[in-house]
């Protein structure tokens, strides 16, 4: 590749999946891309060439392609994709008014060869993200009515085409603002491709493993015999660059020797050897890559120089990577029974899904989900996480019927605003469980890329709050909270009933469900402990048939030194019969056996009362699947959109801002105001005054009562008294700011205001801005030096739903005052939502919002009013979860 031409957009650049599962490349077109547009032209068939020219051209001249090659990546745009180092696909646009006109002419043009996997869909998306970008709002085109695969493109992409026939062509056009039905179509196809790319590394028909030495203690050597020993059920194959006959099997001295077709090679060489065996597996058309060894960005500059060159090898060459630094893959699945991993025993079938970023845990892991007899579907080691990350497999989880809940454990997340959409999703069919490592929650291992943030930790905690995910403290509470929802139906309510023919646990029991926030509304029932199996089940049975009941609790302890197998039988097949979960403490049962189990549901599901050492685990485990059922109760799919906003006039107002201020500047309160207000977000004016004769006149213009105060950083740091209120007549006003200022001036405020007198109410600050890591994100809080003190703040990410500001405003802990105490009545609540909403959809729309702050918001029981602002514009960083498909770890 040649010099980059001046003005060439990196950021354009992205790897991203296509419908097969496959990667490929987008780039901005180059001068040195005119060999390539003419070997791709001849490639192309008669028919392609003339849809896309309107006429014959059996060659493209070297004018023609220069022409196309050289853009200015303003007024003429071009993208090409890459699959293998080869031109598979070509999209670009001219604007029709000059450089800064509104409307561009689009045409694509695809590979013959490589029909079918989205390429045009995905171009379209790129094109249409950067036109958006450049101020253009409408892309026309000019389509031949047999041309129906491009028709297609543009009509499924979600946006408002308009059509009409025009001298023997079909004259499209289409704004390419993004809708919600674009951003729909958008990520249901991210969703799938994902989950296709996924489905290979976890499902391969055949599998060669690369390192298989002599000696039995290798890895490599563990990894074969594992697949074998378990039966995978494909194809299985061995290379080691010595041939041996330890096994009695070839082992082949290279891929060469090998079908043409490999899904996935599993690597175990030395860490200097891999990117070498990479490339000779994308030589071979492999799929897809596990790499097991260690050494590389973990180990230090020279490790993370192998592992970049390790995932641009794959990528470049359209395979996915797990790992490097991987525990492996498994999937238990009877048609595959794959055991990739160093896992020496592959766990049982099962309904969860496993991921985790730590070998060591995740090997603890599947000892203990192996103990307790909870079965896994898969499971997968990510390592270092170069490639395939936690957001790739909860996209495969969301198409694998074989997975009921999800199980993850994150040393780091480096894409959390995907992870929090698409484990959003998840969470509405099934339960994600995480364990997130670590005593700063952004302390990123070794090899790990991850964004830096300036966001607090409290917005990672929030964030998964927010997405419906159980977040527990360790692998033991996972485990504790899978094989309930596994296995039994989730909470409808708080209600619980204690059952047992032990008074110390049934007290135990009750003292739990108290401080986990749960309602006992039937028992603690007390059995003797001599109880029979027909009382034991009609006690049960009648916590379960109370209709002021929605979970029940158990515990059993067999009168004699025993297991009593029956009674578990008859606990087990009675909360079969129920649509409610149960949970027990039975001695000499842990975890799922079938010794509770009850049968299968109609869904084909086992039905198996969990048991717990102890109560306190089973009522914390039952609360968290409680809490996370009313979460999926109250999710609403419609967003958040206020009426009353103009998105262009902010648009253009940032515009102008940046275009006199490059890096970024304060607004100034006139362009605060306007800024807001083009969002419904009314600002109270405030007017500087510097003495107390210009304040006594200020007073006078905007009527009384007014309020006197200084607006000093330093009164946000110091708990000084830093206010006048209610000020009634010239001489209060003139008095105030006098000893106003005798008091504050000599520690250094000297900057007033005047403004008119709001209703008393409770004052709380809305804050919001743009992070490199989360994208734009909205904090809450009461205002004052306590809540600073305290530390009690919420967060969540935008875009919002209507519970999801409702959770914001009721997770800080002074939220209750909001609610009216004493002789206060309740705030308005709505007026709250409603600012909090508008703050949401603008940040969310405009990435140049650096930071903005409204402080306070004054909350009464009949509105509330922005009494102050502030705002700062600053260049997009660019997000991580942007408006078009893009590969990214996460």
């Amino acid at each position: 590749m040649s010099e980059l031409p001046s003005g060439y957009p990196v950021g354009w650049e992205a790897d991203v999946v296509l419908r097969d599962g496959s990667v490929a490349q987008v780039r901005p077109i180059r001068p040195d891309d005119v060999a390539a547009l003419q070997e791709f032209h001849l490639k192309q068939s008669p028919e392609s060439i003339y849809l896309r020219f309107f006429a014959p051209m059996k060659e493209l001249s070297t004018k023609d392609a220069t022409r196309f090659a050289n853009v200015d990546y303003r007024e003429r745009v071009a993208l090409v994709m890459e699959a293998s180092g080869q031109l598979i696909g070509i999209a670009r646009y001219d604007r029709t008014d000059g450089p800064d006109g509104i409307s561009a002419e689009v045409a694509f043009n695809v590979s013959d060869h490589y029909q079918g996997r989205g390429i045009g869909s995905v171009l379209l998306e790129h094109l249409a993200a950067i036109g958006r970008e450049a101020g253009v709002e409408e892309f026309t085109a000019d389509v031949l009515p047999q041309n129906r695969k491009m028709m297609g493109v543009f009509i499924d992409a979600g946006f408002g085409v308009k059509h009409h026939f025009d001298d023997g062509v079909i004259a499209l056009s289409f704004p390419i603002e993004s809708t919600d039905a674009s951003e729909q179509v958008r990520m249901a196809r991210e969703q799938r491709a994902e989950s296709v790319s996924v489905r290979a590394l976890l499902s391969p028909r055949s599998i060669v493993v690369i390192g298989v030495s002599r000696s039995r203690d290798s890895v490599g050597r563990d990894l074969y015999d594992h697949l074998r020993r378990d039966g995978f059920t494909g194809d299985l194959y061995a290379v080691n660059r010595t041939p041996h006959d330890e096994l009695d099997v070839p082992v082949h001295a290279s891929l060469a020797d090998l079908p043409d077709t490999i899904d996935l090679a599993v690597i175990a060489v030395p860490a200097p050897q891999v990117p070498g065996v990479v490339k000779e597996c994308a030589a071979h058309g492999v799929r897809a890559v596990l790499v097991v060894s260690s050494g590389f960005a973990e180990a230090g500059e020279d490790g993370e120089r192998l592992q970049h060159e390790l995932l641009r090898t794959a990528r470049t060459h359209g395979m996915r990577v797990v790992g490097p630094n991987s525990f492996g893959l498994i999937n238990t699945a009877d048609d595959v029974s794959m055991n990739a991993s160093l896992v020496p025993e592959m766990p049982p079938p099962g309904a969860l899904g496993l991921f985790s970023q730590s070998g060591a845990l995740a090997l603890v892991g599947l000892e203990s989900a192996h103990r307790r007899g909870l079965g896994v579907s898969t499971f997968v080691s990510a390592g270092n996480r170069v490639d395939v990350s936690g957001n790739d497999l909860m996209q495969y989880w969301l198409d694998d019927d074989s997975t009921r809940a999800v199980g993850m454990y994150l040393e780091s997340m480096g894409n959390p605003r995907k992870f929090n959409r698409i484990a959003r999703r998840l969470a509405n069919e099934k339960p994600v469980i995480v364990v997130k490592s670590g005593v700063s929650e952004f302390g990123v291992p070794p090899g790990h890329r991850v964004r830096p943030t300036r966001i607090r930790p409290e917005a990672f905690r929030a964030m998964l709050r927010q997405a419906g995910v159980i977040r527990v403290e360790n692998v033991h509470q996972l485990f504790d909270i899978a094989q309930l929802v596994v296995h039994q139906e989730i909470p409808q309510g708080e209600r619980v009933a204690i059952v047992g023919n032990s008074s110390a646990l049934g007290a135990l029991a009750a003292d739990s469900c108290v401080s986990w926030g749960l309602q006992v509304t039937h028992g603690p029932i007390n059995l003797p402990p001599g109880v029979s199996q027909q009382e034991f089940h009609d006690a049960v049975k009648a916590a379960f048939e109370d209709d002021a009941v929605d979970s029940v609790v158990t515990s059993y302890l067999p009168p004699r030194a025993t297991d009593d197998v029956g009674m578990a039988r008859t606990l087990g097949d009675l909360a079969a019969q129920y649509e409610k979960p149960c949970v027990t403490t039975f001695l000499g049962i842990r975890g799922v056996s079938e010794a509770l189990a009850g049968g299968i549901t109609p869904e084909g599901r086992r039905e198996v009362v969990p048991s717990y050492a102890m109560p306190e685990d089973a009522i914390r485990a039952l609360a968290a699947a409680t809490r996370y059922g009313q979460w999926r109760s109250r999710q609403s799919g419609d967003l958040v959109m206020p009426e009353g906003t103009d998105h262009d006039k902010a648009a253009g107002i940032i515009h102008n801002v940046l275009e006199s201020a490059p890096e970024g500047r304060d607004l100034t309160q006139l362009e605060v105001s306007e800024l807001l207000g083009a969002y419904g977000i009314h600002v109270w004016p405030s007017y500087p005054v510097k003495s107390a004769r210009e304040a006594a006149q200020r007073a006078l213009e905007i009527g009384f009562p007014v309020v006197l105060k200084s607006t000093s950083p330093l009164v946000r740091i110091q708990p000084i008294t830093s206010v006048r209120a209610d000020l009634t007549s010239i001489s209060a006003v003139r008095n105030a700011f006098k000893t106003l200022k005798e008091r504050l001036e000599p520690l250094g405020a000297d900057t007033f205001v005047v403004q008119k007198m709001a209703v008393p109410g409770i004052p709380c600050v809305v804050a919001a801005g743009e992070d490199a890591l989360f994208g734009p994100i909205v904090r809450f809080s009461l205002a004052g030096v306590p809540t600073e003190v305290m530390n009690d703040f919420g967060y969540r990410i935008p875009p919002f739903t209507a519970p999801d500001i409702d959770d914001l405003i009721d997770s800080v802990k002074a939220a209750p005052i909001l609610d009216g105490y004493g002789d206060r009545e309740p705030v308005d609540r709505a007026a709250l939502a409603d600012v909090l909403a508008r703050v949401s959809v603008l940040v969310n729309s405009h990435p140049q919002i650096y930071e903005l702050q409204l402080n306070p918001v004054n909350t009464h029981s009949t509105g509330a009013e922005v009494l102050g602002a502030s705002v700062r514009i600053a260049p997009p960083i660019g997000r991580s979860d942007g408006d078009k498909r893009s590969m990214s770890s996460g």
